[in-house]
């Protein structure tokens, strides 16, 4: 399995050892999760070599990896069948019965809580998703009961190849617009895989896109909107955690021990999806109530010099936008939002739909591009992020440090007693918190 480091290859190498398969596979650098599967028997090669490409039954490869990579084409020369990541989730899908998470943002919190409570019902669900649960360690379980929670992956399609008996979907918003050509061919991509599902759809319908598709396939639809079938009414929320009424079929209490309306809404699509699938409402509100997270989605990071430090996988405008939002809910002196934009690809796109996202946060910092596995682009950088906020609100508190090394300093130097300091993107910017606590203390001695 070649780039099996990567949070979704990774899960499928573990189920994969879990059934019993001799896998192994590759990657550029360590990790703790390839160590994670050297303890599951997995055979790991750092670095790409055309020697890594044994005797084996086929090869899979990542997105992320090239046709030019050395292994993919040892594989063609060894007539090895080389698979896309997909086509390996699609037959491991065939196994169970699936359920199958999409939507531009929430699938990997939803898959997350769906599994958890139909754990907590004793149904043994197994489960693929693109993110560690907190409570298990794991985006990966195989385990003996009849269901399979998948995180459905839209970038390139792929989530059109699951075999699905239920299907959710959270939301829908422009993203990976270069793969489909522009929004449209996406949204039909979406429709499909509405109308495809052998089974009940849920659909959030909070957005505009989403309730345009609530037109297009038959859908039991889910939401704040007046329209929805399962209806959610927000009664409290704080920094601690959010309390609702989820009505519907049943009509009941959650509260979720995480922060911001988008969880809210991720946990009433895992109810409703727990409720569909038999669970009983009592075990549903009981494993919500202990629901720990997922790795960097609103992970609390430590603090340091009185200063908390939260990080969290935001990439798309809305979803920074409600996670500035879900700070706003603590009693913080300054909220320091710094943003990463991830691949350049997606910031040429659509860099400059960000000028409302940040709006809510006290000071601002933009950072460069985070490649993401692609060549750097003429003309594309976090500027394009920069330079669309600053036009639509002058007067905030923004900074453009594409330098880490003045990136630390200038964080490390500004935050004080009382702030949060929020960082955002799907890159290398999860580490930033331990380098701005870490020259904190060096500041001190």
């Amino acid at each position: 399995m070649i780039g099996i480091g990567g949070a979704g290859m990774g899960a499928i190498a573990e189920v994969l050892a879990t059934m019993g398969h001799e896998v192994s596979g590759s990657d550029i650098k360590d990790s703790h999760r390839l160590d994670r599967l050297r303890a599951f028997g997995v055979e790991i090669y750092i670095g790409h070599d055309p020697r890594n490409v044994k005797e084996v039954n086929f090869v899979a490869r990542s997105t992320a990896i090239s046709d030019s990579n050395v292994e993919c084409l040892q594989a063609l020369k060894n007539g090895t069948p080389l698979l896309s990541r997909e086509k390996v989730l699609s037959a491991i899908s065939e196994l169970k019965k699936s359920i199958a998470v999409a939507g531009t943002h929430g699938k990997t919190t939803t898959s997350s809580m769906l599994s958890l409570l139909l754990r907590e019902a004793g149904l043994k669900p197994s489960f693929i998703i693109g993110g560690e649960v907190n409570e298990i360690g794991t985006g990966a379980v195989w385990d003996d009961g009849e269901l399979l929670v998948v995180e459905a992956d839209e970038s390139d399609a792929s989530f059109l190849g699951l075999k699905r008996d239920l299907a959710i979907i959270t939301n829908l918003e422009e993203d990976h617009l270069e793969y489909f050509g522009g929004f449209e061919a996406l949204y039909e991509a979406f429709v499909r895989f509405g109308k495809e599902t052998n089974g009940i759809v849920l659909l959030g319908i909070d957005d505009d896109n989403s309730l345009r598709l609530s037109n297009e396939i038959n859908a039991t639809t889910v939401g704040l909107n007046s329209l929805a079938d399962w209806k959610i009414e927000v009664t409290k929320e704080t920094w601690k955690g959010s309390e609702f009424l989820l009505t519907g079929e049943e009509s009941f209490k959650l509260s979720i021990p995480t922060p911001g309306l988008h969880n809210i809404k991720n946990a009433s699509m895992a109810a409703a999806a727990g409720i569909l699938s038999g669970v009983q409402p009592e075990t549903i509100t009981n494993a919500l109530a202990g629901f720990g997270g997922v790795a960097r989605r609103f992970e609390h990071r430590g603090n340091e010099n009185g200063i908390v430090f939260v990080d969290d996988y935001a990439h798309l405008p809305s979803e920074v936008e409600s996670t500035i939002d879900a700070a706003r809910s603590g009693n913080w002196n300054q909220i320091f939002a710094v943003f990463q934009p991830h691949r350049y690809s997606r910031t040429e796109s659509i860099g400059a739909t960000f000028s409302n996202s940040f709006v809510k946060a006290d000071r601002v910092v933009i950072t460069d591009v985070f490649a993401g596995g692609e060549s750097p682009r003429h003309g594309v950088s976090g500027l394009i992020v920069f330079d669309a906020i600053k036009e639509k609100f002058p007067d905030l508190d923004l900074h453009y440090l594409p330098n880490r090394d003045e990136l630390i300093d200038f964080l490390a130097t500004e935050l004080s007693e009382g702030d949060l300091c929020l960082t955002m993107g799907a890159g290398d910017i999860t580490s930033l918190p331990e380098e701005i606590k870490y020259s904190m203390r060096k500041f001190r001695v």
